[in-house]
């Protein structure tokens, strides 16, 4: 094997996909790598112009003939490059002048962080939602407490008053420290204990679409799409029927606000396997994907990034709990829910991942 062989092995087998570029910007060259990469064959590209492959072309076309006057590498982070598809991925890349003969050159290496970018994401979820949930226990067992005692003091004291004025006064404490525990055993979730039995995700599916649809009277378009080879898996039926119903009541409640059920307004159910996901930092070889889909508003930018912690709410009338309550559902199952969100268009991703009975019977 010459030394041009082993430096085009070397090439095509980096992880970083690397291309050269000539100083009129055009792509002279580009490793396999960069093929998989943009999603587009050595063919197509070469000849083309390289700062049409980002997203914003104009800035980039900028400061690689910066770099070429002034024979200058530099660096850029979370830059968005547009595939012919019309999806846009995240790259760091890195350009560095090179000169054969008089002929000015720059390499350009590209290197994908979507999937990095992707597990800090689930990393920090996971994080916020185990932190928000013993801090929340811890208060809320502290409340708990006290609230007791208050209600038990009402009724001794109701017992001893004889004007029935005064008794309205202990019944209005009783019936608000009520209020308060049952807010407090919300916060704390359910008592009972997870329990896994083989169900099927699109029954769970169809459970919740019908408490919903019985809440709007039938008045919201619920679209389903489902991929009918989803194997059964093992689950906590009630428990994913909550986590389900709270995202899709979340969806319900953003159409309601914006009086567009029954005007247009629809959500959608759509289910899917992936291959070989990562959740966190776990890999799992099947996972499944449960998505539901509103074109309400969105959710503000100020609590978009908040969402799953308690008591943060888009609604005045909301109490925050929701989200939480069915992210730390999912999380039990191993799983994760995501939220991507702008006006027109609010998707919440349920990663389940699927293992064979056995292993979660066992």
């Amino acid at each position: 094997m010459n030394n041009n062989q082993i430096n085009q092995l070397v090439l095509d087998n980096l992880n970083t996909g690397v291309l050269l570029i000539d100083d009129a910007l055009s792509i002279i060259y580009l490793n396999s790598s960069a093929e998989s990469l943009l999603a587009v064959s050595a063919h197509r590209l070469l000849n083309t112009d390289a700062p049409q492959l980002f997203a914003k072309a104009a800035p980039r076309r900028q400061v690689f003939l910066d770099a070429l006057e002034n024979e200058s590498a530099f660096t850029e982070r979370k830059v968005k490059v547009l595939l012919p598809d019309l999806r846009e991925i995240t790259v760091d890349y890195s350009v560095t002048p090179l000169s054969q003969g008089e002929q000015a050159l720059l390499l350009l290496e590209m290197l994908p962080i979507d999937r990095t970018l992707r597990i800090d994401r689930e990393e920090a979820l996971l994080s916020a939602n185990d932190t928000s949930r013993n801090l929340v226990r811890g208060l809320a067992h502290e409340i708990k407490n006290p609230l007791g005692g208050i209600r038990g003091a009402s009724q001794l004291l109701a017992l001893e008053l004889d004007r029935s004025e005064l008794v309205e006064y202990t019944d209005i404490i009783i019936a608000e420290t009520d209020r308060l525990r049952e807010l407090v055993d919300r916060l704390l979730g359910s008592p009972l204990p997870t329990k896994f039995s083989q169900l099927n995700i699109h029954e769970v599916s169809e459970h919740t679409t019908a408490l919903v649809q019985a809440e709007t009277h039938g008045s919201l378009i619920i679209n389903k799409d489902y991929d009918p080879s989803i194997p059964e898996m093992i689950g906590d039926r009630e428990k994913l029927i909550q986590a389900l119903l709270n995202v899709v009541r979340n969806s319900m409640q953003a159409l309601d606000s914006a009086d567009k059920i029954g005007r247009g307004g629809t959500i959608t159910l759509r289910t899917r396997i992936l291959n070989h996901f990562t959740i966190g930092k776990k890999r799992h070889p099947m996972v499944c994907r449960v998505e539901i889909i509103d074109n309400g508003p969105g959710i503000p930018s100020d609590i978009s990034e908040r969402i799953f912690y308690p008591m943060i709410s888009g609604r005045a009338e909301g109490s925050g709990l929701g989200l939480p309550i069915a992210q730390s559902a999912i999380h039990q199952h191993q799983g994760l829910i995501e939220c991507e969100s702008e006006p027109g268009c609010t998707r919440f991703s349920i990663y389940l991942p699927l293992k064979p009975i056995e292993d979660r019977l066992a």
